[in-house]
Protein backbone atom coordinates (compact mmCIF):
# COMPACT_ATOMS: atom_id res chain seq x y z
CA UNK A 1 0.00 0.00 0.00
CA UNK A 2 1.35 3.03 -0.95
CA UNK A 3 1.71 6.22 1.55
CA UNK A 4 1.31 9.96 1.32
CA UNK A 5 4.37 11.29 0.76
CA UNK A 6 5.69 13.31 4.09
CA UNK A 7 7.62 16.71 3.81
CA UNK A 8 10.76 15.67 5.76
CA UNK A 9 12.26 12.77 4.70
CA UNK A 10 15.28 11.94 7.11
CA UNK A 11 18.05 9.27 6.45
CA UNK A 12 19.27 7.13 8.87
CA UNK A 13 20.69 3.95 7.54
CA UNK A 14 23.78 5.18 6.73
CA UNK A 15 25.18 8.94 6.84
CA UNK A 16 22.55 11.46 7.84
CA UNK A 17 20.48 13.08 5.96
CA UNK A 18 17.69 15.47 6.11
CA UNK A 19 15.20 16.72 2.78
CA UNK A 20 12.23 18.96 3.25
CA UNK A 21 10.75 18.90 0.27
CA UNK A 22 13.78 17.70 -1.91
CA UNK A 23 15.86 20.94 -0.06
CA UNK A 24 18.54 19.53 2.19
CA UNK A 25 18.45 20.69 6.07
CA UNK A 26 21.11 18.25 7.44
CA UNK A 27 23.10 19.97 9.90
CA UNK A 28 26.09 20.14 10.70
CA UNK A 29 26.74 20.86 14.50
CA UNK A 30 27.32 17.43 16.05
CA UNK A 31 24.78 17.79 18.59
CA UNK A 32 22.22 19.01 16.51
CA UNK A 33 22.93 16.04 14.41
CA UNK A 34 22.46 14.18 16.98
CA UNK A 35 19.33 15.48 18.52
CA UNK A 36 17.68 14.93 15.06
CA UNK A 37 18.85 11.29 15.02
CA UNK A 38 17.62 10.78 18.24
CA UNK A 39 14.30 12.37 17.37
CA UNK A 40 13.94 10.95 13.97
CA UNK A 41 14.62 7.32 15.53
CA UNK A 42 11.24 7.83 17.28
CA UNK A 43 8.89 10.11 14.93
CA UNK A 44 5.52 10.65 16.43
CA UNK A 45 7.15 10.17 20.29
CA UNK A 46 8.48 12.04 22.77
CA UNK A 47 12.14 12.02 23.31
CA UNK A 48 12.37 13.42 26.85
CA UNK A 49 14.40 16.11 27.87
CA UNK A 50 16.87 13.66 30.48
CA UNK A 51 16.92 11.15 27.48
CA UNK A 52 18.74 13.80 25.22
CA UNK A 53 20.58 14.70 28.17
CA UNK A 54 22.20 11.21 28.53
CA UNK A 55 22.58 10.73 25.01
CA UNK A 56 24.47 14.67 24.54
CA UNK A 57 26.32 14.74 27.53
CA UNK A 58 25.91 11.76 29.46
CA UNK A 59 26.09 11.90 33.50
CA UNK A 60 28.21 15.23 33.32
CA UNK A 61 25.65 17.29 31.31
CA UNK A 62 26.46 21.17 31.58
CA UNK A 63 25.15 23.48 33.77
CA UNK A 64 22.98 25.73 30.91
CA UNK A 65 21.97 22.33 29.59
CA UNK A 66 18.45 23.10 29.42
CA UNK A 67 18.85 26.53 27.45
CA UNK A 68 21.30 24.47 25.75
CA UNK A 69 18.98 21.95 24.98
CA UNK A 70 16.52 24.73 23.67
CA UNK A 71 19.19 26.32 21.48
CA UNK A 72 19.53 23.30 19.02
CA UNK A 73 16.32 21.92 19.18
CA UNK A 74 15.41 26.22 17.56
CA UNK A 75 18.30 25.86 15.44
CA UNK A 76 16.81 22.82 13.89
CA UNK A 77 13.64 24.73 13.83
CA UNK A 78 15.36 27.45 12.09
CA UNK A 79 16.78 25.46 9.04
CA UNK A 80 13.61 24.21 8.65
CA UNK A 81 12.07 27.55 8.18
CA UNK A 82 15.06 28.60 6.27
CA UNK A 83 14.22 25.62 3.60
CA UNK A 84 10.49 27.14 3.45
CA UNK A 85 10.25 30.58 4.24
CA UNK A 86 6.84 30.97 3.29
CA UNK A 87 5.57 28.15 5.56
CA UNK A 88 5.03 28.96 9.33
CA UNK A 89 4.08 25.49 9.60
CA UNK A 90 7.27 23.97 8.64
CA UNK A 91 8.31 25.13 12.47
CA UNK A 92 5.69 22.45 13.67
CA UNK A 93 6.74 19.69 12.32
CA UNK A 94 9.63 19.63 15.25
CA UNK A 95 7.15 20.19 18.31
CA UNK A 96 7.78 20.81 22.66
CA UNK A 97 6.21 18.73 24.75
CA UNK A 98 5.88 19.09 28.63
CA UNK A 99 8.40 16.20 28.90
CA UNK A 100 10.15 17.03 25.93
CA UNK A 101 10.24 17.21 22.18
CA UNK A 102 8.63 15.29 19.13
CA UNK A 103 8.78 15.08 15.56
CA UNK A 104 5.43 14.61 13.94
CA UNK A 105 4.81 11.77 12.87
CA UNK A 106 2.63 12.94 9.87
CA UNK A 107 5.11 14.80 8.27
CA UNK A 108 8.29 13.14 8.54
CA UNK A 109 9.26 10.06 6.59
CA UNK A 110 12.54 8.01 7.59
CA UNK A 111 14.24 5.43 6.05
CA UNK A 112 14.02 2.91 8.96
CA UNK A 113 10.68 3.24 8.77
CA UNK A 114 10.71 2.21 4.98
CA UNK A 115 13.23 -1.08 5.94
CA UNK A 116 10.76 -1.69 8.68
CA UNK A 117 8.12 -1.87 6.54
CA UNK A 118 9.79 -3.74 3.46
CA UNK A 119 11.09 -6.36 5.54
CA UNK A 120 7.92 -7.30 6.91
CA UNK A 121 6.28 -7.64 4.05
CA UNK A 122 9.54 -10.12 2.64
CA UNK A 123 8.75 -11.97 5.86
CA UNK A 124 5.05 -12.34 5.17
CA UNK A 125 6.13 -13.72 1.66
CA UNK A 126 8.81 -15.73 2.91
CA UNK A 127 5.49 -17.24 5.84
CA UNK A 128 3.20 -17.75 2.83
CA UNK A 129 5.97 -20.07 0.75
CA UNK A 130 6.56 -17.41 -2.37
CA UNK A 131 9.94 -17.68 -1.71
CA UNK A 132 11.06 -15.98 -5.07
CA UNK A 133 9.44 -12.70 -3.77
CA UNK A 134 10.48 -13.06 -0.39
CA UNK A 135 14.44 -13.25 -2.03
CA UNK A 136 13.34 -10.05 -3.92
CA UNK A 137 11.83 -7.83 -1.61
CA UNK A 138 14.29 -8.83 1.79
CA UNK A 139 17.19 -7.62 -0.86
CA UNK A 140 14.94 -4.58 -1.40
CA UNK A 141 15.09 -3.83 2.72
CA UNK A 142 18.47 -4.17 2.30
CA UNK A 143 19.53 -1.84 -0.26
CA UNK A 144 18.17 0.76 1.35
CA UNK A 145 21.22 1.00 3.73
CA UNK A 146 24.17 2.80 2.78
CA UNK A 147 25.87 1.80 5.18
CA UNK A 148 26.53 1.23 8.96
CA UNK A 149 23.60 3.07 10.95
CA UNK A 150 24.09 6.63 11.56
CA UNK A 151 27.53 6.22 10.59
CA UNK A 152 28.55 9.98 10.71
CA UNK A 153 26.83 10.63 13.48
CA UNK A 154 28.59 11.19 16.85
CA UNK A 155 27.21 8.51 19.16
CA UNK A 156 26.34 8.55 22.97
CA UNK A 157 24.84 5.91 25.01
CA UNK A 158 21.34 6.15 23.76
CA UNK A 159 22.29 6.27 20.08
CA UNK A 160 24.73 4.06 20.26
CA UNK A 161 21.88 1.57 21.64
CA UNK A 162 19.51 2.49 19.15
CA UNK A 163 22.33 1.78 16.52
CA UNK A 164 23.50 -1.46 17.62
CA UNK A 165 19.65 -2.50 17.38
CA UNK A 166 19.58 -1.33 13.56
CA UNK A 167 22.74 -3.23 12.71
CA UNK A 168 20.61 -6.62 14.48
CA UNK A 169 17.71 -5.70 12.49
CA UNK A 170 19.90 -5.68 9.46
CA UNK A 171 21.20 -8.87 10.13
CA UNK A 172 18.34 -10.68 10.99
CA UNK A 173 16.69 -9.76 7.22
CA UNK A 174 20.17 -10.85 6.13
CA UNK A 175 20.36 -14.07 7.04
CA UNK A 176 16.53 -14.55 6.75
CA UNK A 177 17.49 -13.42 2.48
CA UNK A 178 20.03 -15.91 2.84
CA UNK A 179 17.81 -18.94 3.66
CA UNK A 180 15.75 -18.05 0.86
CA UNK A 181 18.29 -17.51 -1.53
CA UNK A 182 19.89 -21.36 -0.02
CA UNK A 183 16.85 -22.62 -1.12
CA UNK A 184 16.06 -21.16 -4.49
CA UNK A 185 19.19 -23.58 -4.76
CA UNK A 186 21.68 -19.70 -5.34
CA UNK A 187 24.31 -21.40 -2.86
CA UNK A 188 27.31 -20.56 -5.61
CA UNK A 189 26.49 -17.52 -6.43
CA UNK A 190 26.06 -16.77 -2.27
CA UNK A 191 29.88 -17.90 -1.91
CA UNK A 192 32.04 -14.40 -1.99
CA UNK A 193 28.75 -12.56 0.00
CA UNK A 194 28.99 -15.11 2.88
CA UNK A 195 32.36 -15.49 3.25
CA UNK A 196 32.89 -11.72 3.62
CA UNK A 197 29.44 -11.92 5.90
CA UNK A 198 31.24 -14.57 8.18
CA UNK A 199 34.45 -12.48 8.42
CA UNK A 200 32.67 -9.59 9.86
CA UNK A 201 30.86 -12.02 12.03
CA UNK A 202 33.38 -14.67 13.27
CA UNK A 203 31.30 -15.60 15.89
CA UNK A 204 28.24 -15.58 14.51
CA UNK A 205 26.83 -19.73 14.47
CA UNK A 206 23.95 -18.84 11.84
CA UNK A 207 26.19 -17.64 8.93
CA UNK A 208 28.54 -19.89 9.91
CA UNK A 209 26.52 -22.58 9.02
CA UNK A 210 25.05 -20.77 5.61
CA UNK A 211 28.81 -20.63 4.70
CA UNK A 212 29.19 -24.19 5.21
CA UNK A 213 26.13 -25.39 3.29
CA UNK A 214 26.69 -22.77 0.23
CA UNK A 215 30.62 -24.77 -0.03
CA UNK A 216 29.26 -27.88 0.68
CA UNK A 217 26.35 -27.78 -1.91
CA UNK A 218 29.54 -25.90 -4.13
CA UNK A 219 31.63 -29.51 -3.98
CA UNK A 220 34.43 -27.35 -1.19
CA UNK A 221 33.56 -30.26 1.62
CA UNK A 222 37.12 -29.55 3.05
CA UNK A 223 36.54 -25.24 2.87
CA UNK A 224 33.28 -25.97 4.49
CA UNK A 225 34.57 -28.06 7.69
CA UNK A 226 37.70 -25.16 8.05
CA UNK A 227 34.55 -22.38 8.35
CA UNK A 228 33.55 -24.93 10.98
CA UNK A 229 36.45 -24.74 12.79
CA UNK A 230 37.48 -21.48 12.49
CA UNK A 231 34.40 -20.83 13.93
CA UNK A 232 35.12 -23.13 16.89
CA UNK A 233 38.43 -21.28 17.30
CA UNK A 234 37.14 -18.00 17.88
CA UNK A 235 34.27 -19.09 19.97
CA UNK A 236 37.05 -21.28 22.28
CA UNK A 237 39.85 -18.30 22.45
CA UNK A 238 36.69 -15.31 23.05
CA UNK A 239 34.59 -16.95 24.84
CA UNK A 240 35.53 -20.06 25.97
CA UNK A 241 32.81 -22.10 24.56
CA UNK A 242 31.98 -24.75 22.16
CA UNK A 243 29.87 -24.43 18.76
CA UNK A 244 25.68 -25.18 19.55
CA UNK A 245 24.80 -28.60 19.51
CA UNK A 246 22.95 -27.97 16.02
CA UNK A 247 26.01 -27.11 14.41
CA UNK A 248 28.08 -29.34 15.51
CA UNK A 249 25.44 -31.94 14.19
CA UNK A 250 25.65 -30.30 11.22
CA UNK A 251 29.16 -30.43 11.40
CA UNK A 252 29.14 -34.53 11.49
CA UNK A 253 26.45 -34.28 8.31
CA UNK A 254 28.92 -32.50 6.67
CA UNK A 255 31.27 -35.55 7.07
CA UNK A 256 29.23 -37.87 6.68
CA UNK A 257 27.97 -37.02 3.10
CA UNK A 258 24.63 -36.54 4.29
CA UNK A 259 22.08 -36.77 1.22
CA UNK A 260 19.27 -34.17 3.47
CA UNK A 261 21.71 -31.34 2.77
CA UNK A 262 21.15 -31.62 -0.77
CA UNK A 263 18.07 -31.17 -0.49
CA UNK A 264 16.63 -27.25 -1.12
CA UNK A 265 13.27 -27.77 0.51
CA UNK A 266 15.46 -28.95 3.54
CA UNK A 267 17.06 -25.27 3.90
CA UNK A 268 12.98 -23.84 4.37
CA UNK A 269 11.98 -23.38 7.59
CA UNK A 270 8.84 -24.83 9.40
CA UNK A 271 6.92 -23.40 12.01
CA UNK A 272 6.77 -26.69 13.80
CA UNK A 273 10.71 -26.56 14.20
CA UNK A 274 10.94 -23.18 15.43
CA UNK A 275 11.50 -23.51 18.63
CA UNK A 276 14.73 -24.17 18.35
CA UNK A 277 17.51 -26.05 20.63
CA UNK A 278 18.43 -24.78 24.06
CA UNK A 279 22.55 -24.63 22.95
CA UNK A 280 21.48 -22.66 19.80
CA UNK A 281 20.44 -19.07 19.68
CA UNK A 282 16.29 -18.64 19.77
CA UNK A 283 16.41 -15.26 17.83
CA UNK A 284 18.26 -16.55 14.56
CA UNK A 285 16.45 -17.98 11.33
CA UNK A 286 16.04 -21.64 11.35
CA UNK A 287 17.43 -22.51 8.27
CA UNK A 288 19.92 -24.90 10.82
CA UNK A 289 16.86 -26.20 12.65
CA UNK A 290 15.43 -27.23 9.71
CA UNK A 291 18.45 -29.00 8.16
CA UNK A 292 18.89 -30.65 11.53
CA UNK A 293 15.36 -31.79 12.30
CA UNK A 294 16.02 -35.10 10.41
CA UNK A 295 17.92 -36.18 13.34
CA UNK A 296 21.32 -35.08 12.00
Amino acid sequence: MNREPRPLSIGLLGQLSAQLDQTPVTPSAPKQRQVLALLALNPGRVVTVPTLIEELWGDRPPRSYATTLQTYVLQLRNSLAAAQPGNPAVRRILSTRHFGYVLENTACQTDVDEFQRVARDGRTAAEAGDVRLASTVLAGALHLWRGPALVDVRKGRVLEIEAASLEEARLAVFERRIEVDLHLGQHRDMLGELTLAAAKNPMSENICAFLMLALYRSGHVGRSLQAFHRLRSALVEELGVEPCPRLRRLQAAILSGDPALESATAAWPRAEVAAGDPGCPQHGPQLVLQLLSFGL
